[in-house]
């Protein structure tokens, strides 16, 4: 309880201070103020339900039906009362005020009318529904920071680097338009409901907290989170917009040809020239260094893993959908994606270790992926020109690089797993002549 205590006072911490850095530079509510102006304004798109799913796995089935009903039930009295004021709601809008209240519900049902381990249990599930809620807006917030904060990108540097590759965003944005509109439509939607493919993996990690009474050591909504809350703070040291952006004409008006570098995405690569740090507007994200994305989807890849065969494709496809989606809307460079595969198995290695103890094995496997990941940046910040004109040396070893923390990460963990003790069966006694 101390340390469930600490953890709640560090982040409620952290979404103060959050509040405060988001009001003092961006002048907009932070993610605070959004939550609680979603009990009863018209809450933004999110995972509102999917935060009380993953509630529900501390409630028998009868208390889970009975949460879920409240939750519809309410939801549908607020739309009802807009509908009869003539509330303009945005599209895609109604929803999630009633789970939002049944989480709240929860847990002042837990403090009152619960004690010892059934209240902590049942607490503990209302922290990991609100803290997928509320995730969302801490991602607004550090967004919101990034744009004000950076009034320059270094995209020209990662674009250099990027050669090494073979510029793959200019060679998927291509191949994105020849597939047409059916293959667009789809991997948009990858992209923009990860989230929903992390619930129902996480949803089966926990399927069996409400029998055994205790959440699993590790599951994937713990690296979702740390990786959400760490992946920001490295946008601030390295601001990148992408390629769309940089080096096209942005989307949905937010980037434009008059902030970027040269309207070249997709179809000319960016040439070979002395990098610079590019000024841009304020309010386009800086969110490219690692691809979040790209963690993301390693994360949901490496937990689907243990789960059922249809889990297992499900999470390939996700991971190589979202790959496709990000290089291909011209999101992400190339570079980004290898630095949120390094920055993804870092983080788990590090959870993961926590758990054992910090053993040498673990310590090994965190320390080679921290200084792999540092090393990227370091070579896109310092070395892009070399990147660039010796592409047939540095882009294997970029590869490589990634390669070697996958590799260390499969083989570390495979040695953790617990290994199956054959069950030796008496011989049997011969019979009596």
């Amino acid at each position: 309880m101390i340390l469930w205590a600490t953890a709640g006072a560090a982040a409620l911490g952290f979404l103060i201070a959050l509040e405060i850095v988001a009001r003092h530079y961006g002048g907009v509510p932070g993610p605070i103020t959004l939550q609680a102006r979603e009990l009863i304004l018209p809450p933004k798109p999110g995972p509102l339900y999917g935060g009380l799913a993953l509630m529900m796995v501390v409630l028998t089935w009868r208390q889970r039906f009975i949460a879920a009903g409240a939750a519809i039930g309410i939801d549908a009295v607020f739309v009802l009362a807009r509908w009869v004021l003539h509330v303009n709601v945005p599209e895609g809008h109604f929803f999630g005020n009633g789970a939002l209240w049944a989480m709240l519900g929860c847990a002042v049902l837990a403090i009152t009318r619960r004690t010892g381990q059934e209240r902590a249990l049942l607490l503990k599930g209302v922290g990991l529904g609100l803290l997928l809620v509320t995730g969302r807006k801490i991602g607004d917030a550090w967004l919101l920071i990034t744009s004000k904060t950076r009034p320059t990108v270094l995209d020209p540097y990662v674009a250099l680097a990027d050669h090494a590759l073979g510029n793959p965003s200019w060679a998927a944005g291509r191949a994105l338009e020849a597939i047409g509109p059916f293959g667009t439509q789809v991997l948009a939607s990858v992209y923009a409901q990860l989230a929903v493919a992390a619930i129902v993996v996480a949803l089966y990690q926990l399927r069996d907290v409400a029998s055994e009474r205790r959440f699993p050591r590790h599951h994937l909504v713990r690296t979702f989170l740390v990786i959400g809350l760490l992946g920001p703070a490295v946008y601030m040291i390295f601001p990148v917009v992408g390629p769309v952006f940089a080096y096209g004409p942005g989307a949905s008006g937010t980037g434009g040809v008059q902030w970027a570098v040269a309207n070249l995405w997709p179809h000319t690569p960016p040439p070979i020239a002395a990098p610079h740090a590019a000024p841009y507007d304020g309010i386009t994200p800086r969110n490219c260094m690692p691809s979040l994305h790209t963690a993301w989807a390693t994360a949901i890849f490496i937990h689907s893993r243990k789960g059922p065969r249809v889990l297992r494709y499900a999470g390939t496809f996700w991971l190589v959908a979202t790959l496709s989606a990000t290089l291909g809307f011209g999101y992400h460079y190339g570079v980004d994606l290898v630095a949120g595969v390094v920055f993804a198995l870092t983080v788990e290695a590090a959870l993961r270790t926590i758990d054992r103890g910090w053993d040498r094995s673990g310590v090994r496997l965190v320390g080679h992926g921290t200084a792999v990941f540092t090393a990227l940046l370091l070579c896109y910040a310092f070395l892009p020109m070399r990147m660039a004109t010796h592409p047939w040396l540095f882009g294997p070893l970029v590869l490589l690089a990634m390669a070697s923390v996958i590799h260390g990460y499969v083989r570390t963990t495979r040695a953790w797993d617990p290994k199956p003790v054959p069950v030796l069966r008496p011989e049997p006694r011969p019979e009596p002549a």
